[in-house]
């Protein structure tokens, strides 16, 4: 029978860009070559900025997009033994992640969750004790216990979500839209046929809250805190691609928007910030559609050289960019135009509402 000191195929899913800013996840990557042959893969979405300007495509497979737990199933079939690496804020939301990931997953092969923030080892599924507490020890970590993971509750039309580890002052998101800040611990989202409704704990913001289309709370990327609280050289690439591609208020899916694209048209301050840090890496320019109403949920972010800023008057990004939507782009997501000639078609389309223009 075969014991985990030996060799045997292990899967590994990276999530979120701390574990890899901090070097965690290439040193347990490495312990675990130790034990068997590795497959390592990233999960979720702003890790792969960290991967990039850490160098380590090689190592980390960033590519197609995938939720964690559906890059667990990915694995499974090739996997022994699966692991969820993480750098959660406390152990808490580390635990809570894990059990949320492992609840979507639903794997039946052992799988492990090694969290360099809260400093633990957890065992989320299958029969994974025995290889937790082999891990543990090796790296000198505590072995928890991850609490069920109780997801979304529905009664007839209405759905709640709780969100655990929140730390009062932190803004919430909701699909990478702000829609509140958090002014208690506990924090509960409620949603009739899928709007949100109310959110306890916070204090709302009604204009994210009316971006937001209908969703389903148990599938929502909800987020309490900034996107990227670890900071990295960044590691920029040559520009290349054709043509314009439009973002609204999606930052987070713009690394896959924008590929093969040579310019990206966003909306919104933090939008902006977002994606325009996200495509610095691929090369992509922005032009950004701004009026001054920034949440922070960026920190620290960079803008490509060439990229343009046009700021509009306050509460006018939306209707201005719902004009370069409709009538630059023809209400689709990609038009062949070069920077400088879209640039000259949004400042028309913005007419009188243009407070200035910036370039960068």
């Amino acid at each position: 029978m075969k014991t985990w000191r030996q060799a045997a195929k292990i899967g590994v899913v990276v999530h979120g860009p701390e574990v890899v800013d901090s070097g965690s996840a290439l040193k347990l990557i490495n312990y675990l070559k130790r034990l068997g042959t590795v497959s390592a893969v990233l999960g979720g979405t702003m890790g792969r900025v960290a991967v990039l300007d850490a160098g380590l495509e090689i190592v980390i497979a960033i590519s197609p997009w995938r939720r964690p737990s559906r890059s667990i199933r990915d694995l499974e079939p090739s996997s022994e033994i699966l692991f969820l690496l993480t750098q959660a804020k406390s152990r808490e939301t580390g635990l809570a992640f894990g059990s949320m990931v492992a609840a979507a997953a639903a794997v039946a092969k052992p799988l492990l969750q090694i969290d360099c923030g809260g400093k633990f080892v957890a065992g989320l599924a299958g029969r994974a004790d025995e290889m937790a507490e082999m891990v543990a020890a090796d790296l000198e970590l505590e072995v928890l216990k991850p609490p069920p993971f109780s997801g979304a509750f529905r009664q007839g039309n209405e759905t709640w979500r709780a969100l655990a580890g929140v730390m009062p002052g932190e803004l919430i998101s909701v699909n990478g839209t702000v829609v509140a800040k958090a002014l208690e611990g506990s924090v509960e989202i409620k949603a009739i046929d899928g709007k949100i409704v109310s959110i306890k704990g916070v204090e709302p913001k009604p204009h994210g809250l009316e971006k937001l289309p209908k969703i389903d709370l148990d599938k929502a990327i909800i987020r309490s805190g900034k996107i990227r609280r670890t900071l990295a050289r960044p590691r920029l690439r040559e520009r290349r691609g054709d043509g314009a591609v439009f973002i609204d208020h999606d930052a987070e899916d713009a690394f896959e928007a924008a590929q093969g694209a040579s310019v990206a048209v966003t909306v919104g301050d933090d939008t902006t910030a977002i994606a325009a840090d996200i495509l610095a890496r691929l090369g992509v320019p922005v032009i950004g559609i701004v009026d001054g109403d920034m949440d922070g949920l960026g920190e620290k972010t960079m803008m490509l050289q060439g990229s343009i800023v046009i700021w509009v008057e306050p509460g006018h990004d939306d209707l201005v960019g719902k004009r370069v939507k409709d009538e630059i782009f023809q209400g689709k997501s990609r038009a062949p135009f070069r920077a400088e000639e879209l640039i000259e078609k949004i400042i028309e389309a913005a007419d009188d509402h243009i407070v200035r223009v910036e370039r960068h």
